[in-house]
């Protein structure tokens, strides 16, 4: 018996060589590695403190350990946003982990000998060294999400790019040296303000918005669900629009990104939603599905949305647009870039939820321009996750009549007057 429960419970050592060896094999800690690395030799140069244990140390640990941090300053954002739906909560949540990161990281080689004490009190000290290196690289990860939102560079290059920049400002800053130590004070605390500011204009715009204008409304729909109306309809109420402006994600940027890497692949198409999963190229430190692994065609998407808002009564309120082209090149920013072109001069309010989504949107909004945000705190339960899994009632009765019929794999579906031909989940009306 002993023999037998020892059997059972011993682990699979196979399969946890193989996901020890993705993790080491991944991108995130190839950059990891590379910061490391960086920030060792830079520390070691301009501390004179090449043999020191204790920046040894703390370069491996770093190397080993950055995706891992990376990943819980990641949910500690989502939480924050999603618990208060301010963006400087958020914001917070990210800076908290990472600054307790850092404080560790500079106490340690402060005890240990690792930097000049004279230089780092030129900047207030080990604390103050961590905070400007926090807010440093804030800074450079917002903006390096930026430009790769914006179709420039890598999303994980752009970041080591950043983080390597200021880990050696850092490193010449905190040993005193001339024109370093001014420099990454005007870094780390001018990124600070820019990071914060920004969120806190954000937040101060999205409680004093005037009324009057048009609602934009993006997410991916998957598919669109009852809180999706309850939004629409209370946003149009609160902020006296004359008109919500609603636009559905197409392939997001992550999954176009990794698809066009071979990191993940369409599987399989399952009553109606096309189900993605990961390749052996993935890199196990990313989330590709922090919405799931099911997707419903865009066209489909599309059409789902029309034909709730038509149920609802709002088809007069409401206008489903589709810029394919625009979209593939420029994302949701060329989308508002051609709303604004079709609608000039009109007071644009940007509507989102709380969720992982709603926030990467209202990011969008606030780069955009004066988009006034108007948010939503989810708290009903309503789940496009659950409705994929199979929850029932929290659809309007035509989307949730369509999704039986897709279901079922008719190869003609009919809702609300509107004939569609079933091309394996497609939508394609009037054929």
């Amino acid at each position: 018996m002993a023999a037998i429960d020892s059997e059972r419970r011993s682990p699979n050592f196979p399969l946890l060589m193989r996901k020890i060896g993705q993790y080491f094999r991944s991108p995130s800690t190839r950059l990891g590695v590379v910061v490391a690395l960086v920030s060792y030799l830079s520390y070691a140069y301009a501390h004179i403190s090449w043999t020191n244990p204790a920046l040894i140390s703390v370069s491996v640990f770093t190397g080993a350990f950055l995706p891992s941090y990376a990943t819980l300053s990641n949910k500690a954002e989502l939480w924050a946003n999603n618990r208060f739906g301010f963006v400087t909560a958020g914001r917070l949540g990210r800076f908290v982990p990472q600054y307790a990161f850092n404080l560790a990281v500079f106490w340690i080689m402060y005890a240990g000998g690792a930097l000049n004490r004279d230089g780092i009190a030129t900047v207030g000290g080990f604390a103050a060294a961590a905070l400007l290196v926090s807010l440093a690289s804030q800074g450079v990860q917002y903006i390096g999400l930026y430009l790769f939102q914006r179709g420039l560079g890598d999303a994980n290059r752009n970041v080591l790019i950043g983080l390597s920049a200021t880990t050696v400002l850092g490193a010449l800053g905190t040993a005193g040296l001339p024109f370093a130590r001014e420099a990454f004070l005007v870094v780390g605390l001018g990124f600070g303000v820019l990071v914060f500011g920004i969120g806190l204009l954000s937040d101060i715009r999205s409680k004093v918005a005037p009324k009057g204008g048009i609602g934009v409304f993006f997410g991916t729909f998957n598919p669109f669900h009852n809180t999706h109306l309850t939004i629409v309809q209370r946003a149009i109420e609160e902020r006296g629009l004359d008109k919500v402006i609603i636009h559905p994600t197409l392939i997001p940027r992550l999954h176009a990104d990794a698809l066009r890497k071979g990191q993940i692949r369409v599987a399989r198409l399952e009553n109606g939603f096309q189900i993605y999963e990961t390749t052996d190229k993935a890199d196990l430190n990313v989330d590709y599905f922090p919405a799931g692994k099911q997707f419903l065609p865009p066209e489909t998407r599309r059409a789902l949305i029309e034909l709730a808002v038509a149920e609802a009564g709002l088809s007069e309120k409401v206008e489903v647009v589709f810029y394919r082209e625009i979209y593939n090149v420029k994302g949701f920013q060329g989308v508002i870039a051609e709303v604004r072109r079709r609608h000039p001069g009109a007071r644009l309010h940007g509507i989102h939820g709380t969720d992982a989504g709603g926030m990467t949107v209202r990011g969008i909004y606030d780069e955009c321009g004066w988009i006034y945000p108007w948010r939503i705190l989810r708290r009903d339960k309503v789940s496009a996750t659950a409705i994929r899994r199979g929850a029932k009632g929290m659809t309007s009765t035509v989307v949730t009549d369509v999704l039986g019929q897709l279901t079922a794999n008719l190869p003609v579906v009919t809702a609300g007057g509107r004939r569609f031909r079933n091309d394996n989940g497609v939508l394609i009306e009037g054929e």
